[in-house]
């Protein structure tokens, strides 16, 4: 059969960063991509953080296609008819910028050109259907009827394992370990954006939303800013959606979100250019599989190198790291002409020595302190409550501002279930 030195099954930004460094060093590489182009079927909320990132591929960023420097970052916690929005401007987030917000139909597409100018192969629409195994190492791809073989293979596939947990690579994902993500790309004006969202011209926004935007289910919202248009979507965890007694169909939070008061006047005018739905990996360290095999590695989301830490959201750049990683240890490993278990077990020990395992290891307590059901319905409520009451003028004589405060903070703050909370906050 037709052979290649490296196969990469996926053209998302795992898989894209690992050609671009093996095909930069001479490698033959063929990137085989499902969807009509690469970004087609890749969504993300839409924040690539920069800063863990500069010093791989450093010629890139700089002419990078990214919409706009994240300049301010509001949190907002949702409770019944009322909302209470932290926010932050700051000139250390923007300059230099540590986060963009990006379209990755535009961000993917623009990558896997500069794949193509350093002699890598992209060919979009081809579906992979098997890992090809001989003597237990994997040996190539099966598509259709083609069969093509490969000294090694970098599985970047996405979240769903279609094909490293039939191989044997990764267990099949679970519902616990995962969230379901909705998404809508509204189309504004670059100047309404900036009025909305207070920006100076080109400057972004990142703004989280905690509380009702569930229904007090396990997830949350969020909104990036980007040129012309925002993202906006709601991420709910798939097993909470499945417990919950209520008929709520998961598609229909984010509409519902929409007709709420708080977020109506954000999207006035807008027009919807773009829906899409993704499944998220949330299970931190304790899931992520073994990374390398006699004849592969596994990059990216078929990895689970993802990072909820409800105020920071992490993937894009864990992606990119994983396939620079990657192409390093692939080089090693054809330049010793041993591409066993053993020629590509420093792929993993440069990941455990990088930010993303070490990230993945300090977040270890975050999946199971997320499943906290107060997170979700108690603490939106009650943060709005506690300044409703700090702002309240009665018909009577008005406390003092500290026994306004105090009142609330010990009726909602300081009992059981809240101490319980805290107790495990102290390890996050």
């Amino acid at each position: 059969m037709e052979k290649v030195e490296c196969i990469v099954v996926g053209g998302g930004l795992a898989g894209l960063s690992a050609a671009y460094g093996l095909a930069g060093a001479g490698a033959e590489v063929m990137v085989l991509e499902r969807g009509d182009y690469s970004g087609a079927k890749n969504v993300t909320g839409g924040r690539l953080y920069v800063s863990p990132i500069r010093g791989f591929y450093p010629e890139l960023w700089e002419e990078a296609p990214f919409e706009r420097p994240v300049a301010r970052e509001l949190i907002t916690m949702m409770g019944d008819g009322a909302h209470t929005t932290f926010e932050l401007a700051s000139d250390r987030l923007a300059h230099p910028p540590q986060s963009y917000t990006v379209v990755r139909a535009r961000l993917d597409q623009w990558l896997a050109e500069k794949v193509g100018e350093k002699g890598g192969m992209v060919v979009p629409g081809m579906k992979v259907d098997e890992l090809l195994r001989k003597e237990g190492r994997i040996v190539g791809i099966r598509a259709g009827a083609d069969e093509i073989g490969a000294d090694v293979v970098v599985v970047a596939e996405g979240v769903l394992r279609l094909l490293a947990e039939p191989a044997g690579l990764a267990a099949r994902p679970v519902d616990r370990d995962h969230a379901l993500g909705y998404k809508e790309v509204i189309e504004l004006p670059a100047g309404v954006i900036e009025d909305r969202w207070n920006l100076n011209p080109g400057e972004g926004a990142a703004q989280l939303f905690l509380g009702s935007v569930t229904q007090g289910m396990l997830g949350g919202g969020f909104l990036y800013t980007n040129k012309e248009s925002i993202s906006l979507g709601v991420v709910v965890g798939m097993q909470a959606m499945k417990a919950d007694g209520r008929e709520i169909k998961s598609h229909e939070l984010l509409d519902r979100w929409k007709e709420l008061p708080q977020i109506k006047p954000l999207v006035a005018g807008g027009t919807v250019a773009e829906y899409s739905a993704h499944a998220i990996p949330e299970g931190g360290i304790a899931k992520v599989p073994r990374l390398y095999g006699d004849g592969y590695v596994l990059a990216g989301d078929a990895a689970g190198l993802s990072l909820n830490a409800l105020v920071t959201v992490r993937g894009m750049d864990f992606a990119i790291a994983s396939g620079y990683y990657a192409a390093q240890a692939i080089l090693r490993a054809r330049q010793a002409g041993d591409f066993s278990a053993a020629g590509l077990a420093s792929y993993e020990v440069a990941l455990r020595d990088s930010f993303v395992l070490k990230d993945l290891e300090t977040a270890r307590i975050y999946p199971q302190f997320m499943e906290l059901p107060r997170l979700f319905t108690h603490y939106p409520t009650a943060v709005s409550r506690l300044f409703e009451d700090v702002f309240t003028i009665g018909p009577g004589p008005t406390p003092s501002l500290m026994k306004k405060a105090w009142k609330g903070i010990r009726r909602d703050f300081l009992n059981l279930g809240t101490l319980q909370d805290a107790w495990l906050a102290r390890k996050l």
